[in-house]
């Protein structure tokens, strides 16, 4: 039995410092030119690899689920599972893993390509829903086959009473609502940052989503304010003004923390400490999971850092 099986995508991301200087929001390079960069690093990702990474180091039994491909990538993601002591429950395939190229200005802020390969192409037959035993299934942002199987997975954990927490993505929310509605509605925990959150369904987000079924939202919104919301109370929360050293894995990270401090102590202000713990760690790194914190660790930032949170009564 599993505390949380998290059920996405696995992918090696390629940092590249370009050096390149931002203008009007953009990162442009010219045709037919060699430029050289001023660092490369590499590190997996992908949101079922981030965030089981997280479960996992903060004290969570954990699977992965996933569909990964067969080349020497793979094999990378298979090592950091086993670094991290998650289990492997998914699928390898013939096709190349996913892999992501993350291009970053002179500034610090970055574009990102991404080939998701396998990783979209997790069909139900290939695995036995009804053999996976877990008190959660944790969904990220998955499309085409894979997107499907999670939706099957729906039915198998509301008909069994196991929990769910989904963290969508841009890509997701342009395909609009109904395509992910199914895994919203059934949805314990929900965590979107805001702009996401306000394309897919507008302004109030938090209380649009809570009415469709989700128990807690939760709304990012990068370095400025966010809030969770559980239908009484209203919970804002304010980031540290920290040094950043790459911000790719930062969502993965406060989800995932907040979902383990919810499971182990039901006290939403420690599961948002836990949450901004994580996730700050996790920025003054280069790499998705680089900075994830041990469930010790998280609670010694939180004994000597005092986070600002706000507890108000929905009226």
């Amino acid at each position: 039995m599993y505390d949380i099986i998290s059920v996405g995508s696995a992918v090696v991301d390629a940092f590249i410092s370009t050096g390149v200087e931002e203008k009007n929001g953009e990162i442009s390079f010219p045709i037919g030119t060699k430029i050289l960069v001023n660092g490369l690093f590499f590190s997996i990702g992908g949101g079922g690899m981030n965030t089981s990474a997280s479960f996992s180091k903060l004290g969570l039994k954990t699977g992965y689920l996933g569909k990964i491909g067969d080349d020497y990538n793979s094999t990378l993601v298979l090592k950091e599972l086993k670094e991290n002591k998650v289990d492997f429950l998914g699928v390898k395939s013939g096709e190349n893993n996913g892999y992501s190229i993350i291009l970053e200005g002179n500034k610090g802020n970055r574009t990102v390509l991404t080939y998701k390969g396998s990783s979209d192409h997790l069909k139900s037959n290939e695995i036995k829903i009804n053999k996976l035993k877990t008190k959660w299934f944790h969904f990220t942002s998955q499309k085409n086959d894979s997107l499907e199987t999670q939706k099957k997975i729906i039915d198998y954990a509301v008909k069994n009473k196991i929990k769910i927490s989904f963290n969508p993505s841009s890509y997701q929310v342009k395909d609009g609502l109904r395509n992910i509605k199914k895994i919203i509605e059934n949805s314990e925990i929900l965590s979107m940052n805001k702009e996401e959150a306000e394309v897919l369904i507008g302004k109030k987000a938090h209380v649009k989503l809570h009415n469709l079924g989700v128990k807690i939202v939760i709304i990012t919104d990068g370095e400025n304010m966010g809030m969770v919301y559980d239908g009484s109370y209203l919970y804002k929360y304010w980031p540290d003004k920290i040094k950043v050293k790459e911000v790719t894995g930062a969502g993965d990270a406060f989800s995932a923390g907040f979902i383990t401090g919810y499971i182990k102590t039901k006290n939403i202000e420690m599961a948002i400490k836990i949450g901004l713990a994580n996730s700050q760690s996790v920025i003054t790194k280069l790499g998705a999971s680089e900075g994830i914190l041990t469930w010790n660790e998280a609670q010694k930032i939180i004994k000597t850092k005092k986070f600002k949170i706000i507890k108000g009564v929905v009226k």
